[in-house]
């Protein structure tokens, strides 16, 4: 199925996300992922994938200052 596809299943869903599937069950008990059943298989649909991977936090980027030995050797 195609990362764009209606609904993937767990092993898909976490190669699309890129995380384990750890991470995935624990978004899913959480409340955090909506996923749904469809007989014994838990499927995430795509809408919902995309949406749970939107409200992770975004990575903060810390400045990086220079030394003031660096600073002085670039003189």
């Amino acid at each position: 199925m195609s990362p764009a596809g209606l609904a993937h299943s767990v092993p898909e869903a976490c190669a699309i996300a890129c995380v384990g599937r750890t991470a995935l069950y624990e978004a899913i008990r959480s409340g955090a992922l909506r996923a749904v059943k469809r007989g014994r298989r838990t499927l995430i649909l795509h809408r919902d994938l995309d949406h749970w991977l939107q409200s992770l936090p975004p990575v903060t980027v810390k400045s990086v200052q220079q030394s003031s030995h660096q600073e002085n050797s670039n003189v």
